[in-house]
């Protein structure tokens, strides 16, 4: 099928940008940014020079922050590609950015080693690491370090990164997002320049103000290594997630995930009861593999002619695709008979989603017998132009996408659409009595909503952010609603936390059940007001309830893992 993003509205892409702004100047204000911010503030007023530099050193400030936007954007651009084909950690880059913050720290403190910085930059005419050169490599230090707080933006571009497609608009919202950062980061780099300027201190004791400057930037880079800034970004109260939370939505991931034709992008954005005509539905593209097929051969749009067929793209992960299921899987065995095909095309939210053994275990254990399609690549989803789990297409006999569905509920709305098209396909046959399956769709719009667990996945860690390698936590306190801590010895990875040593997560919560995604071998242990109940935890990883009631209550459970479990998120019913 030809690539169509070409073609998309230059609306999107302006919509891209704007978030990109709106969204690199909100976090530049956020909590995220304080230990940062004492850096770009010095950076701009306390470098050296002789009076006659005046002009080269008024150009510095801005001579950072292009550093930090070029540094933020290629890294979030290209950095998880360049690791992934790598045998490199994945926090190198945050690593060498603080190895750099360190050293110009100590060659500020020090003119010796100051000078030997310099040596290298003389035979390309620029003798002073403190001047505009000096200022951008600087900024290209920041940026590394900086680019954690884009928790929202990288987590987009990762979907982008999956299908293979970083393209304009993926760029653009980058670029966007680093330069909205720069507005209120420069006024904060000119601010500190000015200060230097004109304080008459400043001006009479330029080099031990440099110095103090110098240990400022040693004091920071350590205090970031080990993570001794969490502190102040945990007593700061997040006063930007709602706003980073609005705009980093379905609007950016249908966005960037948007790889159909234009007329069905359209009705997947502004989703409608009824039957309408999206366009013709998409091949089934990209699949690496089939399930619950004749010898697992591939199912084509052609072959499906003259069916009513029902797209749903799952993971066998995902509570809401677990709840959604217990529908799709009664319609499938009460409608085959009279033409209904469903087609669960499965796409890999987690590493471990991509395995063909565990997506074939996870339909077993959910009673999945229809044909089932492994998209690890996203082709389909892209041609789909899907935007989420899970997220049903319902197709009439003639090959036109008629209705979309994304998320939970509206069940009995789609049988009856379901028997519409059935009934149009085959006029005057008799359907079966409809399914009746109930509707657990969690009405509760207060449920807490779905926590990642790994680096960068979610901003609702107490005691946090997370960093990725090994380390021992600690927090005594309860997290606020909608919350998590972590205590004892933890392995911090992408999408994971692996348990070491008395490992243990306190969750804040509002739900009526509470779903564990974990995997490995060992025990959950919950305690829910003071009892206790113990889980065995075996082979791939899956989601486990660890707390159910019978209504939507806040309440507190502490989690116990034995070591060596891997868990990835949280999820609320």
């Amino acid at each position: 099928m030809p690539n169509t993003r070409r073609s998309r509205p230059e609306v999107v892409l302006i919509t891209l940008v704007l978030i990109g702004l709106t969204g690199g100047f909100i976090t530049a204000i956020s909590p995220c940014i304080l230990p940062v911010l004492p850096l770009v503030f010095l950076s701009g007023g306390v470098q050296g020079g002789k009076p006659e530099e005046t002009a080269t050193r008024s150009r510095r400030p801005y001579a950072v922050i292009a550093g930090l936007v070029v540094s933020f954007t290629l890294i979030t651009l290209f950095g998880t590609l360049v690791l992934s084909a790598l045998p490199l950690p994945q926090d190198i880059i945050r690593w060498a950015g603080l190895v750099v913050l360190l050293v110009l720290g100590v060659a500020m403190m020090f003119p010796r080693l100051q000078d030997l910085l310099e040596r290298p930059f003389a035979r390309i005419g620029q003798r002073q690491v403190g001047g505009t050169r000096g200022g951008f490599f600087l900024g290209l230090a920041l940026g590394a370090v900086y680019v954690p707080c884009a928790g929202p933006v990288l987590a987009a571009i990762t979907v982008a990164g999956a299908t293979h497609r970083i393209g304009v608009d993926t760029v653009a919202l980058a670029v966007a997002f680093a330069v909205g950062t720069a507005v209120p980061l420069t006024f904060f780099a000119l601010a500190g320049q000015r200060m230097g300027e004109r304080v008459r201190a400043f001006r009479g004791r330029q080099r031990r103000v440099q110095f103090i400057a110098g240990l400022t930037f040693v004091a920071l880079a350590i205090g970031l290594t080990f993570n001794v800034t969490d502190a102040l970004q945990r007593a700061v109260p997040d006063y930007t997630a709602s706003v980073n939370k609005a705009i980093s939505g379905s609007a950016v991931t249908g966005a960037l995930g948007s790889g159909g034709s234009e007329k069905l992008s359209q009705c997947v954005q502004q989703p409608s009861s009824g039957l309408h005509d999206c366009g013709e539905a998409p091949e089934f593209a990209g699949i690496q593999s089939w399930l619950n097929t004749p010898k697992d051969a591939p199912l084509t749009r052609s072959s499906l002619k003259g069916k009513v067929v029902l797209v749903d793209f799952w993971a066998y992960s995902c509570i809401n695709c677990h709840r959604a299921g217990e529908h799709i899987n009664a319609w499938y065995d009460t409608y085959k008979r009279s033409g209904l095909e469903v087609v669960g095309v499965h796409t890999p939210e987690y590493a471990f989603e991509h395995d063909r053994g565990n997506v074939k275990a996870g339909a077993a254990r959910l009673g999945i017998k229809y044909p089932v399609a492994l998209d690890n690549d996203f082709a389909t989803w892209q041609n789909y132009s899907n935007v989420a789990w899970p997220a049903q297409y319902l197709i009439d006999a003639h090959g036109r996408v008629r209705n979309v569905a994304v998320g939970e509920g509206g069940y009995a709305d789609r049988e009856k659409l379901i028997r519409e098209l059935l009934t149009e396909a085959h006029p005057g046959a008799t359907l079966p009595a409809p399914t009746g399956v109930p509707d657990n769709t969690p009405t509760d719009r207060t449920q807490t909503p779905e926590i990642g667990l790994g680096v960068g996945r979610s901003d609702a860690v107490a005691n946090g952010p997370l960093e990725g390698g090994r380390e021992d936590f600690s927090y005594a306190d309860t997290p606020a609603l909608g919350q998590y801590a972590l205590t004892g010895g933890w392995d911090v990875g992408k999408e994971s936390v692996t348990s070491g040593h008395d490992a243990a997560i306190k969750l804040n919560y509002s739900a009526r059940e509470v779903y564990l995604d974990v995997g490995g071998t060992g025990t959950v242990t919950a305690t829910v007001d003071g009892r206790k109940t113990t889980y065995k935890v075996s082979g791939a990883p899956n989601i486990r309830r660890v707390v159910s009631g019978h209504g939507s209550r806040d309440g507190v459970v502490t989690l116990t893992l034995s070591p060596g479990l891997k868990a990835y998120s949280f999820t609320f019913g």
